[in-house]
């Protein structure tokens, strides 16, 4: 009977989304007044069956499942863009990266960089996992796009990861000659954990005094800790990211005794949030991360930051990742994409 509720999952995730709708009709839910995308819906019946959102994985298996779920459901980038591996320093040696440069650039320009942080919980995910992603950013937005690779918990816990990435900032600054970038049109950002360790980048910048980026790129960041939001509790049980697992990972991420609500783990305890640069906010409906995300806007708007707020009412975290299945994940990649285009190139 398992092996039947799998597949007839399967095929609902795997087919068209008019089709899904019409499948799901009167059926789909509704936190809050938002309803959930057929699509993103379908998605979470089906890793509902695969796993327990009460249950908790070995670290290696929920790396295994991550880089497995990515391959199976997100489109590659059809764009052509040029990757090249390289290295960056990192707080306690070199890091890999990867550089992504859209086709038909002139060679000699100096191109706006994105610098981009993979989610995963601080705990997994990879430039391989994300690198479709980044492709695609560098493409829609004409932009040179790095992806670095941080360190990961429980191996390395923090601080390790917040320090590398300002490593590996401080040297795009350094070194954006030899990498054909212009240092005065950076922008950092990430997915979930990798938007956390951006919006804690831009308060650690702040108290040293390094000069900021232009821009940040925050998709469904977590910026609170304490995960008790609203939408937390309304979604505490969902298959896609359950707050047992959300705890779980903090307990991997942080060393015993770790203040939660250092604004290096809580960005949205900063006091540091004035004067930091623009940012493109992007929230999902059916993510636990909804509040975090909306919370987070308002406190940079608040202190003053321009800042673009993109809703998706429907979707769930990651959707940016299943392209092949949630055409939602599409769409806003452009828009995030576009929005870079005009950040970066908005002096040039």
């Amino acid at each position: 009977m398992k092996k039947l509720k799998l597949l007839w999952a399967l095929v609902r995730v795997l087919l068209p989304e008019g089709l899904v709708r019409r499948l799901y009709s009167g059926s789909l839910p509704v936190v809050d007044e938002r309803q959930a995308d057929p699509k993103a819906q379908a998605v979470a019946d089906l890793v509902g069956l695969v796993r327990d959102p009460g249950a908790v994985p070995t670290v290696a298996e929920s790396r295994a499942q991550l880089a497995g779920f990515i391959e199976k459901f997100d489109a590659p980038c059809m764009a052509r863009v040029a990757r090249s591996d390289i290295t960056l320093p990192g707080a306690d040696g070199p890091r890999p990266a990867r550089q992504y440069l859209p086709d038909a650039i002139d060679p000699g320009q100096s191109l706006p960089c994105l610098m981009y942080l993979h989610g995963g919980g601080w705990i997994q995910g990879s430039i391989d996992t994300h690198d479709a992603l980044c492709a695609k950013l560098a493409a829609r937005a004409g932009i040179c796009v790095v992806a670095y690779s941080y360190r990961l918990a429980p191996e390395h816990p923090f601080p390790a990861a917040p320090q590398d990435v300002m490593a590996g900032y401080r040297a795009l600054l350094d070194h954006a000659e030899e990498l054909g970038i212009d240092p005065h049109r950076i922008a950092v950002g990430g997915d979930s954990a990798g938007a956390n360790l951006t919006a804690s980048l831009m308060h650690s910048l702040s108290e040293a005094a390094v000069p900021l980026p232009q821009a940040q790129l925050l998709f469904y960041p977590a910026v609170d800790a304490r995960l008790n939001s609203a939408s937390v509790e309304a979604l505490h049980e969902h298959a896609l990211l359950s707050r047992p697992r959300m705890e779980w990972y903090m307990d991997q991420y942080l060393p015993a005794g770790q203040d939660r609500l250092a604004p290096e783990v809580s960005p949205v305890m900063s006091r540091k949030l004035a004067g930091q640069p623009q940012a493109f906010v992007l929230v999902a409906g059916h993510d636990p991360l909804w509040d975090d995300g909306l919370s987070y806007a308002a406190a940079l708007e608040q202190a003053g930051v321009a800042v673009t707020l993109s809703r998706y009412p429907g979707q769930i975290h990651g959707f940016l990742n299943l392209t092949k299945v949630v055409p939602q994940g599409d769409l806003a990649i452009s828009e995030a994409a576009t929005w870079l285009g005009l950040a970066l190139n908005a002096d040039a």
